[in-house]
């Protein structure tokens, strides 16, 4: 994923004149074959992440679109106040490209884990938050952000996630996806972002299997968040739940929960997150290692569901 999202602004630099490349102290080699073709669209940066938010922005008010990569927790943390300002404030048409999204980097541990990544970039005013779920659907949104006139935060995969997207799908920002159409009604109604769909469409198998019924909705915007589609679905389930590589604080699970209390109030249906825990982590190892331990993995996502049903809720 994070190879493709790369390579796109390549090809998106060739077709439009306005795309400029700003790296933060990644490799020197990365985009070479762009830096060699249009060094002067090519930028690669020391660790300064906040310089390089002020450096996109003036480019954005001269005209130019320019995708800013770096590691997730780097992109957000530690240019937040540049971010907001800088960025937001004036509406700018500047991409985020946030490697290490989740737990990604959990050989690394805490530092470098991407947890709560979507909770402050939603909350800024103007910002888009996006999470794809595989290289193939990077590429539609790539794409559609040539058009989107608001700055965008891409959070990124491992890379060699397996590939659930489609065309035929179409691909539109703020437009949420049904991966899998329930039988009937009363069925369990599993939403969720990013790469965890591929793990939650693992899970509805699994669920099939013991004749359980589920939809699946993939959100890969989650600002501004599709609404009519999510409230639409929801009434005919009898059990909702959102599942994220993400604390449960203010992600996927929080934005749900936010537009059923604006429009259904004390008529909304329960929703039950599944998501990492409110803490940092204690543990290192691989990506699934972490996920295991919040039981985001796909037999543990299947359980829970299976005992939401049982308990009526």
């Amino acid at each position: 994923m994070r190879q493709t999202c790369i390579n796109m602004v390549h090809e998106l630099a060739r077709e439009d004149k306005r795309v400029v490349f700003v790296g933060s102290d990644l490799s020197p080699g990365l985009l070479g074959a762009m830096k060699q073709e249009m060094p002067e669209r090519h930028y690669m940066e020391g660790v300064m992440e906040a310089n390089v938010i002020g450096m996109a922005a003036g480019m954005a008010l001269e005209g130019f679109i320019p995708f800013v990569n770096t590691i997730a927790t780097f992109i957000t943390r530690r240019c937040y106040e540049q971010v907001a300002l800088d960025l937001c404030l004036h509406d700018l048409p500047v991409r985020l490209i946030a490697n290490g999204g989740g737990t990604v980097y959990a050989p690394l541990g805490p530092t470098h884990l991407a947890v709560e990544d979507i909770a402050i970039m939603r909350a800024l005013p103007n910002m888009t938050v996006t999470a794809v779920s595989d290289a193939e659907e990077m590429k539609r949104l790539m794409r559609a952000t040539l058009d989107w006139p608001h700055p965008i935060y891409i959070r990124l995969g491992k890379g060699g996630d397996p590939v659930i997207s489609s065309d035929a799908n179409g691909f539109a920002i703020g437009k949420a996806i049904v991966m899998r159409h329930a039988a009937g009604s009363g069925h369990a109604l599993l939403i969720s972002c990013g790469v965890m769909t591929a793990r939650v469409l693992e899970a509805a198998d699994l669920l099939a299997a013991k004749d359980i019924d589920t939809e699946v909705i993939h959100v890969h915007t989650i600002k501004p968040l599709d609404g009519a589609l999510l409230l639409e679905r929801i009434d005919n389930a009898g059990l909702v739940v959102t599942i994220e590589e993400h604390t449960h604080i203010g992600g996927l699970g929080s934005a749900v929960s936010d537009l059923l209390d604006e429009q259904q109030g004390s008529r909304r249906p329960v929703v039950r997150k599944l998501a990492l825990k409110d803490s940092f982590a204690k543990n290192y190892g691989l990506q699934d290692d972490l996920l295991r331990i919040s039981g985001l993995l796909p037999d543990q996502i299947a359980a829970s569901v299976q005992q939401a049903l049982k308990a009526g809720t």
